[in-house]
């Protein structure tokens, strides 16, 4: 493909414009005039369709207030809780960072986010699908896939290019270290955030491990547990991220 095709397929991904301009090393205006010129779309007028019933789904819905209602349908714009929970109820971050995933266990709002999330299923199976592809693809990505690295020692010498050596007549060493990109042919640089040239040398950037093991586990079904010790290492899972995710949000306030 070539960059303008790959840069389509990143911005389709949900790629933002600024991240496809560092990934492609062009402006910002590029990237602009690259999506007008050649029409770039998402899917809007689907999307459309789907916000429309997934707000007759909330307003139908008996046993819930209006502020929980709202609380779902922010939800279901980010799957963040904190959030969710600021935006519905207007409270500080305190209050909605214990409130908001308390919510999420309220009987009637699960049982109405568990519709939404079928409905969102049904209407975008394509789009829901490749996006949680890309998801999985994040969240198992390897920077050894791009990168070679290792170290190599240096004998250290003095201004006549004699070897130094310690108070034990052993050689003084120097450790070096190497970093090196490999041929991007065959790899699949949708998984890259960014690539450029820092002042100590190249920088790899992938997009958020934890991040997309969040949004996966959001987006998927509850798995079914039938193993205590399966269940106990879901849970140790879960906290670790909501732990991070916690961090997180706490940045972006």
């Amino acid at each position: 493909m070539t960059k303008q095709e790959e840069a389509r397929q990143d911005y389709l991904n949900g790629m933002k414009y600024k991240d496809i301009a560092e990934k492609y090393a062009v402006s910002l205006n590029t990237v602009k005039s690259w999506k007008k010129r050649n029409n770039w779309q998402r899917g809007a007028p689907k999307e459309k369709r789907v916000r429309k019933k997934v707000a007759e789904k909330i307003n139908q819905s008996p046993g819930l207030t209006d502020k929980q209602r709202l609380f779902c349908l922010y939800y279901l714009q980010r799957y963040n809780a904190t959030w969710a929970y600021q935006k519905a109820y207007e409270a500080d971050y305190d209050v909605a960072n214990v409130n908001g995933p308390r919510m999420l266990v309220n009987t009637s709002v699960k049982s109405l986010l568990t519709k939404l999330k079928q409905q969102q299923s049904a209407d975008l199976y394509l789009n829901a699908n490749d996006i949680l592809k890309e998801f999985a693809k994040q969240a198992t990505a390897n920077l050894g896939d791009y990168v070679d690295f290792g170290k190599y020692d240096v004998l250290a010498q003095d201004e006549q290019g004699n070897i130094k050596l310690d108070s034990n007549d052993n050689p003084v060493k120097y450790h070096n270290s190497w970093v090196q990109l490999k041929n991007k042919n065959g790899l699949d640089t949708s998984l890259i955030k960014s690539v450029h040239i820092g002042k100590d040398g190249v920088i790899v950037e992938l997009y958020d491990k934890q991040r997309a093991m969040k949004e996966l586990l959001d987006r998927l079904p509850e798995p079914e547990i039938k193993d205590e010790s399966d269940d106990g290492f879901l849970r140790a899972i879960d906290k670790n991220l909501e732990n991070t995710w916690k961090e997180s949000d706490e940045d972006e306030t």
